[in-house]
C-alpha cells in the first residue's frame, strides 16, 4: 500500500465504478475538495447536497522525518447532490490528515489501497442510490448484519486525537 495520497486512484476507481454501480443515465463528476467540512449550510441544504463520512484504513509518511504509520481512522468526507432538472450529479471528496508523532508539524494526507478506495466508493454509490434515487441501501442491511455477527475491527495502537485532523473537527470515526 503506498503512502501516497493519489487522487488519481479516487478518480479512476469512481469512473470504473459508475456504470456498474449506478444504473442510470445520468452524469456524475468526482472532484475533490480540500476545505469541506461536516456541515452543509442552508443554502447547500435546499440545493438538496447530502455528506457522507466513512472510516478507512489508510497508510502515511511524514514529509519532514520519512516515518511511515498506518491508520485505520482515516476520514474521507464526500459531498453529494444530483441535479434533477439537468441530471447531473457531483461528488466532491475530502481526505483528512494525521500528523507525525516525532515532528508533530503538519498534517499529511494517506495513501490507500485500491480495494479500500473501492470499499468507501462501494458505500458511497449504496448512499447515492438510496438518496437520490430513492432505492433501498443493501449495503446497510448487510452491514448491521455483519455488526450482529460480532465483526469488528482491531485496533492496535491508541488513537492520538491530538494528531488526527478530523478529530481536531470533532468528526473522526474514534468512538469516545
Amino acid at each position: 500500500m503506498s503512502t501516497d495520497w493519489t487522487p488519481t486512484l479516487w478518480s479512476e476507481c469512481f469512473e470504473e465504478m459508475l456504470d456498474e454501480e449506478l444504473d442510470s443515465s445520468d452524469q456524475w463528476a468526482f472532484h475533490f475538495n480540500y476545505g469541506l467540512t461536516e456541515t452543509l449550510t442552508k443554502e447547500e441544504r435546499r440545493r438538496r447536497w447530502r455528506v457522507y463520512s466513512h472510516c478507512a484504513y489508510g497508510q502515511f509518511q511524514c514529509g519532514e522525518c520519512s516515518k511511515t504509520w498506518p491508520s485505520a481512522r482515516v476520514i474521507v468526507m464526500f459531498h453529494y447532490r444530483l441535479r434533477d432538472e439537468t441530471g447531473r450529479g457531483t461528488v466532491l471528496m475530502r481526505p483528512f490528515g494525521q500528523a507525525c508523532r516525532r515532528c508533530q508539524a503538519e498534517f499529511e494526507l494517506p495513501g490507500f489501497s485500491k480495494n479500500e478506495v473501492e470499499e468507501a466508493l462501494l458505500r458511497l454509490f449504496g448512499k447515492i442510490r438510496k438518496n437520490c434515487y430513492g432505492e433501498e441501501d443493501k449495503e446497510e442491511e448487510e452491514e448491521e448484519e455483519e455488526e450482529s455477527e460480532g465483526s469488528e475491527k482491531v485496533w492496535k495502537r491508541p488513537h492520538e486525537k491530538a494528531l488526527c485532523e478530523a478529530c481536531r473537527l470533532g468528526i473522526c470515526c474514534q468512538e469516545e
